[in-house]
């Protein structure tokens, strides 16, 4: 509860400080170059190495970075669900075929492939998604394709398989809500790993694009500033590590409750 509110808090400056603010994200102010954070002015988190407000910069960071987080995780979840479900229930060659794709994807390194979209797409918002989302269902497809083969044996399923309900039916309607649970879980997991993803990206110069900016973004600007200004880097570092936490504990709690409502 103490995560949620946190995380609550921080996306609710975070959507209305850049709002109130009287700086631009894009404004810069060559009298205020590399000005240090106080509370008694209108800088509360300084400015950067071009004179730009770093409190409102950061809050973009923090709207992108969840964001594409967010949007990612449901990318890999509508995909691995399917392709999961799918797999586990159907079986047999199919279900060998399609998780020895599965495989394939994995031992593809993220990097290279991430570079590959980049050179075709050119560098744009959206192929942040594609990119994350493209690897992250591969861990949420197993998941539901083993949840799959414990249901597809299920009473219910064969009830449903022996009144004549199609296999996509049963998929969708019998096998996948009763894999909410567990996929909520996982999705509350998937989030953190892909801020870092994000991140990894934008601190590589492969990820979000100048004038825009992530937190990923930003800790990589703070690192070339960090014994002059080291405000530039701590900030966005530590808005990082307080999100990631946030989302970490949730899904703990989650976890656990889902634990304690199906015990073993």
């Amino acid at each position: 509860m103490v995560s949620g509110g946190i995380l609550a808090g921080i996306v609710v400056v975070a959507i209305l400080g850049p709002l109130i603010s009287p700086h631009d994200y894009l404004q810069t102010n060559f009298d205020a170059l590399l000005q240090r954070p106080t509370l008694s002015g209108a800088r509360l988190f300084g400015t950067d190495d071009l004179g730009r407000d770093l409190f409102v910069r950061a809050m973009l960071g923090v709207q992108v970075t969840i964001v594409v987080a967010i949007v990612a995780s449901i990318v890999s979840l509508v995909i691995g669900v399917a392709y999961g479900a799918i797999a586990g229930y159907v079986g047999g060659r199919v279900d060998a075929v399609m998780m020895r794709f599965v495989d394939t994807l994995y031992a593809l390194p993220f990097i290279f492939f991430v570079i590959l979209l980049m050179v075709a797409f050119e560098r744009n918002f959206l192929l942040i998604f594609v990119a994350i989302g493209a690897i992250n269902w591969l861990d949420m497809a197993r998941i539901v394709r083993g949840q799959t083969l414990s249901l597809r044996e299920r009473e219910f399923v064969e009830a449903a398989r022996l009144t004549g309900v199609s296999t996509l039916r049963i998929i969708f309607r019998h096998i996948a809500p009763n894999l909410l649970g567990v996929v909520i879980v996982y999705v509350t997991l998937t989030i953190p790993q892909a801020i870092l993803v994000e991140s990894f990206l934008s601190f590589l110069g492969l990820g979000i694009q100048e004038p825009q900016t992530s937190l990923g973004g930003l800790v990589d600007a703070g690192v070339n500033q960090m014994e002059g200004a080291s405000w530039m880097l701590l900030i966005p570092a530590g808005l990082l590590a307080i999100v990631l936490l946030c989302f970490n504990f949730l899904g703990d709690a989650m976890r656990d409750v889902f634990d304690a409502r199906n015990p073993r």
